[in-house]
């Protein structure tokens, strides 16, 4: 049973349209990724989000329209799904209303359209057309016949649409032209290529037929010649009208009164691939290379078109969509790269604002999981640990990105560069002010202090409010009086801002050493040694006000004082882990609990997490778990015992004011984390400042709200987030990263890289296999392959260096572009070595007679996935530095092998057309050769394009139809077809095509409700973690998902079973089988009580219950 989630949401745009959506009065710029609508309004910032809503369906054609009686423009939206419907805005709710729904205008007998679906509305606003099949326009009208436009009143609800057959099948492009009369029929002009690959332009004319039907009639055609290479129709605007032609080498003008066509030739030959229009003669033109152009034109006195001009903007990402904003600004949304939003200049241009976009993902590597230190347990799992590459975009486009899901860290400044920092604590030089502006910072042998001024320039200052810095600092704060507490290994002192003058000080006795101190503003309390506990008062002067020793069975292993609540302070034991609440005035133990049976308490804070519970006690523990209570302040009680493992070391915690009297605490240890408080539960997150030593809030008027953070080789400022987001880093390679894999031992990534340069017109593909440094993300070696050969896979494994030891390798897969050529070679199979200075080098290589398409490692041998079978090599040396690939066994796939995964001996193949199938790789006996035999295979026919062992005998497998299904093997079936079967035990529609998936090993706990078992990576920029259900909760999980199925409503009324469910070019299921999506279940957490009380209805758990359960799940990702 599966249960899958979203790490990073889809990120690929590639339909946008602006609009009066929100408001009459301000334009909006709505964009589809994927499956969810985005919507922008214009700031002096630049582009806002404003509302975000996910529908059923992946968006594929955007429209607006403007009924007659709405201020508002509404928004037509069609899904792949063949669902197409109307929003509108209402304000009142600030949520999106569905004014129109059309059940699916799917014709099964159709082929859909090979050039993309398209939407038009009739300038006239008497029609709108669909095309979505090779020959069928769907036609809805949008004026009612018989009645008058004055009295109109039902143009927001669409008329039925109406199939209309022509006989163009592969239109490339159509548009609407402008009328040049009120009475002039509507005319579709279709740019088209004809049975004998000519293209041709054709217009149609649209008028209601007597029977209420929608005839498109044939109208004229361009008789002429039209360049093989043209794209796009745009349509003109009076007084010109008419409409342009673009092409790949010419771009022409068509007027449509007189059927002349005006074609100039391009100085550089393009291919156009969107467009944008700017005013009636302005456009905006982008091409695949990531150019973009302002086309003008050149017109008259009469308005007749003369000639046209074409300028070079600038460059930008590849764009899939561009939208005219206002005043020269240009939205670029983009499917290879990120999105921008550009200024248009003099003959040049300004990006003024970038959107990242980690689509396409075409490989990713998981560089670690937050496992701990060494061997042992690792860490309760969130995808917040796991730190995941990918590699992203296309050619000029492509790059490396680091995604992370976690607390994000802004740095505003580097103090400078500095070592071994204890610890950090912020002060007031002016106890009248709302800002710290004197950072206190403690070394091993002395203290300095930094003063910051309100523009936030720095200075280093010799002495502050007579603290004395000769030494190492355990605690600093102001406190009431303007007066300085500060805590040394030596002693206390209280000290006057005002004139740096000692008020009072104290010295432990015998020169006994204070190992641990705590302040608040009454008293300090510091412990001798872990022997001699004392209280001082603070109020006139430093008093004691008790001081009592621990014989040798109970030593003091740390020590807090509350900030707020009562006269109580507590206590941690070294001696059988125990914790102590203690009164202040005796310091004997009002309540004793025992932390942990395995370790001991090393840092302890209470702090206020949530505003209407207990504060919450803390506990760091010497083995690296936290342990946290609940404080009830009336009778001192400690209850609700829960911990979680941070890593390795204890934690050191500082809590950080997030207003209102409420705090989040930064924990730091080897893996940082911040732990905050989300509807009522506390929520660890891993922190993206992984070198954090310490920290603490430093609230300056030049960093409002900020923290200090030491690292073992600086201090700097910076802002924390207060909640997980996903964080993408980028590293631009302005090449496709076709395939990485990942060295922890060399700290590197290999990467399989292709690079596209236009010379003298003609596009020419290089191909190397490069490798980079994982921390400076900076290139050590490149190696080039030869001419017209492109990497397919690469693979990082140990293999035999011929002095009987394991040596790390890559291996690289290759394939030649032009098969004609090369008769006998089709691709290579090198292995590489990286020497001690970081180079590459090649140990051996064997040329292949297909294209190796993927690589893995099964029981030390190399298996190589060629176009058509699948080939297991062993690295034999006939002297220590000649080592040969030798053939040793081979198994011919269905149709070509597209992804490999290897479990022992079993080999998982996804083949291109015919599923999965798993062989088993069995050595030879007794001389007999080695031999590859099918174990199971998946009968039915899918388009496979990835595939992971998840479970023993368990698979997941991804399609090119956006579909992925788990299979399952039973090798104790009852007869020979059951155990050669592979079966479906879960199945899914994604709405988005799995280009990899990882598996994933990771410790849960034994009671956990779902194990992560895989990433899935999108075309769309998508990362999904996969999980599996514990037996327990299946049927939970499952009930709890068509109750809230039923529960929630989202635009446009397609419901959540038929969204779900599989659904390829064989067969389509009525509702996902087994599986369940965490994208709706963790909805639960975000509606009204009254839903969440009926969505648990018959489940036997209560809604606390419940949220605990899914809060646990949305830690998980």
């Amino acid at each position: 049973m599966a249960y899958i989630a979203p790490i990073h949401r889809p990120s690929s745009i590639r339909h946008a349209l602006k609009l009066n959506f929100l408001d009459p009065d301000n334009d909006c710029l709505v964009v589809a990724k994927s499956n969810r609508l985005e919507f922008y309004t214009q700031t002096a910032e630049g582009l806002s989000l404003q509302h975000s809503k996910a529908i059923y369906g992946k968006v594929t054609m955007l429209q607006k329209l403007r009924p007659a009686l709405s201020h508002t423009d509404h928004l037509f939206v069609g899904t792949d799904r063949f669902m197409y419907f109307t929003l509108s805005w209402n304000s009142d709710k600030k949520q999106l209303q569905t004014e129109k729904t059309f059940e699916s205008v799917a014709d099964n007998a159709a082929r859909e359209s090979q050039t993309g679906e398209r939407c038009h509305v009739d300038p006239s606003g008497r029609f709108m057309t669909l095309e979505v099949y090779e020959g069928i326009i769907t036609v809805i009208p949008l004026v009612h016949r018989g009645k008058k436009r004055k009295q109109e009143s039902e143009v927001a609800h669409l008329g039925e649409p109406i199939p209309s057959r022509v006989s163009e099948m592969f239109v490339r492009s159509s548009a609407f032209l402008r009328p040049r009369s009120a009475d002039e029929k509507p005319k579709l002009a279709l740019l088209y290529e004809d049975t004998h690959s000519q293209v041709k332009l054709k217009l149609r004319e649209l008028a209601f037929a007597s029977d209420n039907s929608v005839e498109l009639d044939e109208g004229e055609s361009y008789r002429g010649e039209l360049e093989l290479g043209s794209s796009h129709l745009i349509p003109i605007e009076e007084p010109t009208h008419g409409l342009i032609i673009i092409g790949e080498t010419s771009i022409g003008y068509y007027n449509d009164e007189s059927g002349e066509l005006l074609t100039e030739p391009l100085e550089e030959a393009t291919i156009f691939v969107t467009w944008a229009r700017i005013d009636a003669q302005r456009f905006v033109l982008a091409d695949d290379y990531g150019r973009l152009y302002l086309f003008m034109l050149v017109v008259d006195g009469r308005n007749r078109v003369e000639s046209w001009k074409l300028e070079v903007i600038g460059k930008t990402s590849r764009a899939s969509v561009l939208v005219y904003i206002d005043a020269g600004y240009i939205f670029v949304g983009s499917h290879q790269g990120d999105s921008q939003v550009i200024r248009i200049a003099e003959r040049s241009m300004d990006i003024v604002q970038t959107f990242s976009n980690i689509a396409p993902i075409l490989d990713f590597t998981i560089m670690d999981m937050g496992n701990r230190s060494g061997e042992g347990q690792t860490n309760e799992y969130s995808s917040g640990q796991a730190r995941i590459v990918t590699g992203s975009g296309a050619y000029q486009d492509g790059s490396l990105r680091s995604v992370r899901s976690g607390v994000g860290l802004e740095d505003l400044g580097v103090l400078g560069e500095m070592e071994h920092i204890l610890s950090l604590f912020g002060l007031k030089s002016d106890p009248s002010s709302n800002y710290e502006d004197t950072l206190l910072v403690t070394f091993v042998d002395e203290s300095r202090v930094f003063s910051f001024d309100s523009q936030g320039e720095v200075e280093e200052v010799e002495a502050f409010a007579g603290l004395d810095l000769t030494g190492t600092t355990l605690t600093a704060s102001n406190i009431p009086q303007g007066r300085v507490a500060q805590v040394t290994k030596n002693q206390v002192r209280i000290t006057d801002l005002d004139g740096g003058m000692i008020v009072s000080e104290w010295s432990p006795s015998d020169s006994r050493t204070i190992t641990a101190a705590s302040a608040n503003d009454s008293h300090v309390l510091v412990s001798l040694g872990g022997v001699s506990v004392v209280v001082l008062s603070i109020n006139g002067g430093l008093n004691v006000v008790k001081e009592k020793t621990f014989d040798a069975s109970s030593q003091v292993a740390c020590v807090t004082l509350p900030a707020h609540f009562g006269s109580v302070c507590f206590l941690g034991f070294w001696q059988k882990s125990k914790l102590s609440v203690c009164s202040l005035d005796t310091l004997d133990p009002i309540t004793s609990v025992q932390v942990s049976a395995e370790s001991i308490p090393r840092s302890l804070l209470l702090t206020q997490i949530f505003a209407d519970q207990s504060p919450t006690l803390f506990v760091a523990m010497a083995d690296g778990n936290v342990v946290k209570y609940a404080f009830n302040p009336s009778t001192n009680e400690l209850s609700g015992s829960s911990s979680i493992i941070l890593g390795t070391q204890q934690a050191t915690f500082r809590a950080l004011p997030r207003g209102n009297g409420l705090f989040n605490v930064f924990a730091t240890c080897e893996h940082p984390s911040l732990i905050y408080g989300s509807e009522g539960r506390l929520v660890y997150s891993a922190v993206t400042a992984e070198t954090a030593t310490t920290v603490c809030p430093f609230n300056s008027e030049a960093y409002p709200g900020s923290v200090a953070i030491a690292t073992p080789g600086d201090l700097r400022i910076a802002l924390v987030d207060t909640e997980r987001t996903t964080h993408v880093q980028t590293l631009k390679v302005d090449e496709t990263v076709r395939r990485i894999t990942y060295s922890p031992n060399l700290k590197a990534f290999g990467l399989g890289t292709i690079k596209r340069i236009l010379k003298g017109g003609e596009e020419i593909l290089m191909s190397h296999f490069k490798l980079v440094d994982e921390i400076q993300f900076k290139e050590l070696d490149t190696y080039p392959l030869n001419e017209e050969e492109l990497v397919e896979c690469v693979m990082r494994c140990e293999l035999p260096d011929g002095s009987g030891e394991l040596a790390e390798r890559f291996v690289v897969g290759t394939a030649y572009l032009d098969d004609q050529n090369a008769v006998a070679v089709r691709g290579r199979i090198l292995i590489l070595e990286v020497t001690e200075d970081r180079m590459l080098k090649l140990v051996t290589e064997i040329s292949v007679k297909g294209g190796c398409k993927c690589l893995s490692i099964c029981q030390g041998k190399i298996v190589a996935a060629l176009i058509k079978t699948i080939v297991i090599y062993n690295v034999e040396h006939e002297s220590e530095s000649k080592p040969e690939l030798v053939k040793v066994a081979s198994f011919r796939c269905s149709t070509a092998p597209i992804d490999m995964t290897v479990n022992g001996s079993m080999i998982t193949i996804a083949d291109l057309m015919k599923s999965a199938v798993v062989v088993e790789y069995r050595r030879g006996e007794t001389g007999l050769p080695d031999t590859i035999v099918e174990v199971a295979r998946h009968f039915q026919t899918t388009w496979a394009t990835a595939v992971a062992e998840v479970d023993e005998n368990m698979y997941l497998e991804g399609d090119a139809e956006g579909n992925l299904a788990v299979l399952s093997r039973d090798p104790n079936g009852v007869t020979d077809d059951d155990k050669k079967r592979l079966n479906v035990v879960s199945e899914m529609q994604l709405g988005e095509m799995a280009n990899r998936i990882h598996r994933i090993d990771v410790a849960t706990a034994p009671d956990a409700v779902v194990v992560p078992r895989a990433f899935i990576a999108t075309v769309d920029g998508s990362l999904y973690l996969f999980g599996l259900i514990a037996a327990d909760y299946q049927n939970l999980f499952m009930t709890l998902q068509s109750n809230l199925a039923e529960l929630l409503t989202t635009p446009g009324g397609m419901p959540f079973a038929k969204y779900r469910a599989f659904k390829n070019q064989v067969r389509e299921a009525e509702e996902p089988y087994r599986f369940v999506d965490g994208d709706l279940v963790e909805c639960f957490l975000d509606v009204s009580d009254e839903i969440q009380s009926k969505a648990v209805e018959g489940l036997g758990v209560d809604v606390e219950s419940m949220k605990a359960m899914i809060e646990g799940l949305r830690r998980l990702h």
